[in-house]
């Protein structure tokens, strides 16, 4: 079939999630902690960080839930529920300012986007991190004029894994469902696809899941997204 337009979550697609959001997730914890180790840790893995792996949990709340409900979870954790809006304001701060520091991009993202993009399909994002945590992220490594469409949780779509964004995607580009592929790491990122009516679903290994974890929802699973242009 000759698919129209693909939409790739970020972190841990187009982003390297380990490399990208450990150093940014310490940051925020130990901020929160007050510089206390054993609070900052638990803040960590206590919502899907293996220490001694070295790696998130795919479909834990670091891996796959979005500012507002890692905020409500570190608020209830930390005995301070009542101040929840207050760590989302700082966690979207934290998010943006390290974001730009610490992003990490798949290897050849560049150059796959651009291989897609010169084969005429449009391109999208749709993320759990905020609009402007994808600005911040991405304009480091000359991507973003490579895409059409833009969604954070906070643009307005719903968040995932419904299929607001997707939708808001085929919508914007007049395409029906089945014509657009959905890319992600996680399993909440193939539901979304799957919950929109895609047309394919490919999970790739760049993130927090493991291959058994994503060939029973996807259509298919890459190592990485360099492997579309060929596949497509």
């Amino acid at each position: 079939m000759k698919y129209r337009g693909i939409v790739f979550d970020k972190d841990g697609t187009l982003l390297d999630f380990n490399r990208t959001w450990l150093p940014i997730y310490l940051y925020a914890a130990r901020e929160f902690a007050g510089g206390e180790e054993k609070l900052a840790e638990s803040l960590l893995t206590e919502h899907g960080y293996q220490a001694q792996a070295g790696r998130f949990v795919g479909g834990s709340l670091l891996a796959a839930g979005n500012n507002w409900q890692i905020a409500e979870q570190w608020a209830l954790q930390l005995g301070k529920p009542e101040r929840v809006d207050e760590i989302s304001l700082r966690l979207n701060e934290i998010f943006r300012e390290r974001g730009a520091i610490e992003a990490t991009p798949v290897d050849r993202l560049a150059d796959t986007l651009a291989q897609l993009k010169q084969s005429g399909l449009r391109l999208g994002v749709a993320t759990a991190d905020s609009h402007q945590g994808i600005l911040n992220t991405l304009q480091s490594f000359g991507v973003l004029d490579h895409f059409d469409f833009l969604a954070g949780y906070d643009s307005g779509h719903g968040i995932k894994p419904e299929a607001g964004m997707v939708l808001a995607f085929c919508q914007q580009m007049q395409f029906a469902a089945e014509d657009v592929v959905v890319v992600g790491d996680n399993r909440h990122d193939i539901e979304m696809g799957r919950n929109a009516g895609a047309g394919l679903c490919v999970g790739v290994l760049t993130g927090t899941s493991t291959r058994d974890e994503l060939e029973d929802i996807a259509d298919i699973v890459f190592d990485d997204i360099s492997e579309l242009p060929a596949a497509l």
